[in-house]
């Protein structure tokens, strides 16, 4: 056996793979933006508008469409990591406590 004292099973490691798939859906929308070559060029146009442009409101509704479920998977881990430690669900919002007095 060993000497080394062994660490309580870590109860908030389920919400770490939910912490990693908040920053996988985060990731395209921070990374593709700044992939400029990607982007820089005029062909193919769509209704008159150049690739670049058209492309950026599309990275735009692409951002959006990933930032929303990241925010509620986010929200899920939070919840599930404050339950863990002994916490409400949700923030009561005072500002206090768990023994009540303000900080």
């Amino acid at each position: 056996m060993s000497d080394v004292p062994r660490r309580p099973a870590d109860r908030s490691s389920g919400s770490r793979g939910r912490w990693l798939l908040v920053a996988a859906l985060l990731t395209p929308a921070v990374v593709l933006p700044l992939w400029v070559p990607l982007y820089d060029r005029e062909d193919p146009a769509f209704l008159g508008f150049p690739f670049y442009y058209w492309f950026q409101f599309l990275l735009v509704v692409a951002a959006v469409g990933l930032t929303v479920p990241a925010y509620f998977v986010a929200t899920s881990a939070d919840r599930a990591q404050r339950v863990a430690h002994g916490l409400p669900p949700e923030p009561d919002g005072t500002g206090a406590s768990r023994d009540g007095e303000p900080r």
